[in-house]
């Protein structure tokens, strides 16, 4: 194995049963991948186990199951050889740095809704100076990048952002380069961050139901990885389920206003009804009022807004695959883990679609998604 690494920010089980597998399948297939170091940015003590767990001899498992195109049962386990150590930035600082500084050539990331929020303590140029990690993400990555440009190493490093961000790439570039402007950061450390480093927009899709304890997953076995291309760009691996493309918005739609859409309809219905804690996507999909009001909304106003901007054929696909792996019969995909900052979601998946789709030449009408999204005070002007 090639003695560069990558960094990856956020312990996620997401991550664990997506990027990282795919790495550890590329690498099993004889590629030289680089080995993945996880890194968590809170220091949530209640993942303390998990973080110990990572680079344990032998990997971890993630679970793969759900039914083939054939219609055939799939239930295998994968054991993850990526990822070769755990480490915690507040207690690992210096370790993180020189990593950072002198194998470093990639930088993942997955660290939640609030992830790209800049503490107030952080907004000094105390935090590339200082001798301890910062509070907040941006603010590590900065100061990381300018360690490393200190130390000398001006490579460029490759910033591949997996947070279900809308560019999410070029979102993270400018807050990083917005906190380096603010805090006063040397201009040639600037134009290598912002001019030679490359920012990397892209989509992830996989349904990760359930964490195994320290470290591991259950995955449904549909993935995706879309990548935007730009020159420059080397993915540290190849993998068939990673795919580089020109039209990451196409890719991007689909999964934010279809399959994310449906699962925070569910979620607002879930809401409503005061149904169980532990309810699952499957299960309600059993019910048969839900299931044919879910497909209505599909078919009646998320299909034709598609339509509307010439991509109804697509819509419709992905919308029969999308209920395919909501009905997933091994996955255990719980609507409370769903509802996690649910208004927020709504304003993402239904709002913005909604103005989208208002854009277009003949919108269709959408009662029940205008009605969604006014139930949680999302604006839909």
């Amino acid at each position: 194995m090639t003695d560069a690494c990558i960094i990856q920010f956020g312990t996620s089980r997401f991550l664990q049963a997506h990027v990282d597998l795919f790495a550890s399948e590329a690498a099993g297939a004889g590629q030289d991948v680089p080995d993945i170091v996880v890194v968590q940015t809170s220091g949530d003590a209640a993942r303390a186990a998990r973080v110990a767990a990572f680079g344990q001899a032998g990997g971890y498992p993630v679970v793969i199951r759900g039914i083939g195109s054939d219609g055939l049962k799939i239930d295998r386990t994968v054991t993850i050889t990526s990822v070769s150590r755990g480490m915690v930035a507040s207690r690992d600082w210096q370790d993180l740095v020189t990593l950072c500084a002198t194998r470093t050539t990639a930088v993942l990331s997955n660290v939640g809704d609030g992830g790209y929020l800049v503490a107030n303590a952080d907004r000094s140029l105390a935090v590339v100076e200082g001798e301890h990690a910062p509070k907040s993400f941006p603010a590590i990555l900065l100061a990381l990048m300018c360690a490393r440009w200190r130390y000398g190493n001006f490579e460029p490093l490759t910033m591949l952002p997996c947070e279900l961000v809308q560019r999410n790439g070029d979102t993270l570039k400018r807050i990083i380069v917005d906190l380096a402007v603010e805090i006063g950061v040397d201009n040639s450390f600037r134009n290598w961050l912002e001019q030679d480093c490359l920012w990397v927009n892209s989509l992830v899709d996989r349904i990760v139901s359930e964490s195994i304890e320290p470290v591991g997953a259950v995955a449904e076995p549909y993935a995706l990885w879309a990548v935007e291309k730009q020159p420059g760009l080397s993915m540290p691996f190849a993998h068939t389920d990673v795919v580089l493309t020109d039209n990451l918005e196409h890719y991007e739609r689909l999964k934010v206003h279809i399959l994310n859409l449906g699962h925070s309809w569910l979620a607002q219905r879930w809401i409503d009804a005061g149904r169980p804690a532990d309810m699952t996507v499957r299960a309600a999909l059993d019910d048969r009022t839900t299931l044919d009001a879910l497909s209505r909304v599909f078919v009646a106003e998320v299909v034709p807004g598609f339509a509307a901007h010439g991509l109804g054929d697509q819509a419709a696909a992905y919308v029969l695959q999308t209920m395919a792996r909501f009905r997933n019969p091994f996955l255990a995909h719980r609507i409370t883990d769903i509802a996690n900052d649910h208004d927020a979601k709504i304003a993402k998946r239904v709002g913005e679609f909604l103005r989208w789709v208002s854009a277009a030449t003949n919108p269709p009408a959408m009662p029940e998604l205008v009605k969604l999204a006014s139930h949680t005070g999302v604006s839909v002007s």
